[in-house]
């Protein structure tokens, strides 16, 4: 009898167990990219460089690695969680400022009836629905606005952030955060928010968003604007990738981004363009004295040539006015090759010319334009040119 007892206790241990197991799941995933790279006019004394790797952007992807996971709780409901991890694969270090989990880190409920609920380090609305019919989704940092202004490449993620997702109704989709700035008895000080929708029909895709990050007062205090980044300290990371086409807004009150964007797949054609309005805006705590508004265009065209071949070429054209005046145009060639599900090669090429003036590092004097490809943050001569030929490994 006994056991008959102890075997019948066994059974329901691992049948609860089993159940237990069925309803959640962790998953540990990453990514590791890196290239051999040659930047001609590397530098403002028009130096070339050559480099294995792209620190923490990578060229495709950023490396990472991370866990995620849900649990069922009946209904339709499920807690969920992600930690996500930055790292320089040629160097091991840890990227997005050393945190431990710089990409993302939040928890939260989903439910296909009624969205999805997350708190923590999340990436924006206009990141999360906007990005994804761009063409940094197929060939990334290097095909980003100049100096990532508008935090095309994910230059910036967000603190203290409560996001919520609808469900996809007719193909409509819409997002909204809000993250606190943090300041004892200033609400609104370091505060960010952001809302966005997209648009899927077929071969159509249609998304837009807005995107407010704040910049807290410092006592009636200039904020520095310094090559350290101290100047920037909102709950938004900021837009600043380190070249001077933005470095010396560092001090700004706020940076505002609009965007828009739009895809069209024909056959083995995909087409897409783009535009945003992005601004850095002073007061005065700022070292520079009027708004800097950055108006970007960007056109895209990419080909499918077999199953395991992607061709694609862009353009951008970013126009820079209000305390200085700049023009930057950029023209991108890429190409994937799928060596399988997991892993590929690519080629990808960039060439960029800058002219006018921009503000120096400081943000007090005003200096010549400086070419600086996509989100790497090499800042050069008037012109600039980064060529890599890298490996992706995708786990």
């Amino acid at each position: 009898m006994k056991r008959t007892a102890l075997s019948t206790l066994s059974l329901t241990l691992l049948t609860a167990a089993g159940a237990a197991h069925a309803q959640s799941s962790v998953t540990l995933y990453g990514t590791i990219d890196t290239s051999i790279t040659f930047i001609h006019n590397a530098n403002a004394a028009g130096q070339n460089q050559w480099s294995v790797g792209n620190a923490s952007n990578g060229d495709l992807s950023g490396s990472r690695w991370g866990l995620k996971g849900q649990e069922d709780l009946g209904g339709g409901l499920k807690a969920i969680f992600q930690l996500e991890n930055g790292f320089n694969p040629s160097t091991g270090q840890l990227a997005q400022g050393g945190r431990e989990f710089g990409r993302q880190a939040f928890v939260g409920l989903t439910s296909g009836q009624f969205g999805t609920f997350t708190l923590g380090r999340q990436y924006d609305p206009l990141v999360d629905l906007v990005q994804g019919i761009t063409e940094d989704n197929y060939f990334g940092s290097g095909f980003a606005t100049a100096g990532d202004v508008d935090n095309y490449d994910n230059s910036s993620r967000t603190n203290n952030a409560i996001k919520y997702l609808s469900p996809v109704y007719s193909g409509l989709q819409v997002e909204g955060m809000y993250a606190f700035g943090g300041v004892a008895g200033q609400t609104g000080s370091g505060q960010t928010w952001s809302a966005a929708a997209a648009y899927n029909n077929g071969p159509i895709s249609v998304a837009a968003g807005y995107f407010v990050a704040n910049n807290p007062s410092v006592g009636g205090l200039v904020r520095p604007s310094t090559t350290s980044g101290s100047g920037w300290g909102g709950s938004s990371d900021g837009t600043f990738d380190g070249s001077l086409i933005n470095l010396g807004l560092q001090s700004a009150k706020s940076i505002n981004i609009a965007r828009v964007a739009a895809q069209y797949v024909a056959g083995p054609f995909t087409f897409g363009a783009a535009y945003s309005n992005a601004q850095y805006k002073s007061d005065g705590q700022s070292a520079f004295s009027s708004t800097e508004k950055f108006n970007t265009g960007q056109g895209f065209l990419n080909y499918q040539a077999t199953k395991a071949i992607l061709l694609g070429v862009a353009y951008s054209y970013t126009k820079s006015s209000g305390d200085t005046g700049a023009t930057y145009h950029q023209v991108n060639i890429g190409a994937d090759y799928n060596l399988s599900t997991r892993t590929d090669l690519y080629l990808i090429g960039a060439w960029q010319h800058a002219s006018g003036e921009t503000l120096s590092a400081s943000g007090t004097a005003v200096v010549a334009a400086q070419a600086s490809v996509g989100s790497y943050g090499y800042g050069g001569t008037n012109t600039q040119e980064v060529v890599s030929v890298g490996l992706r490994h995708k786990f």
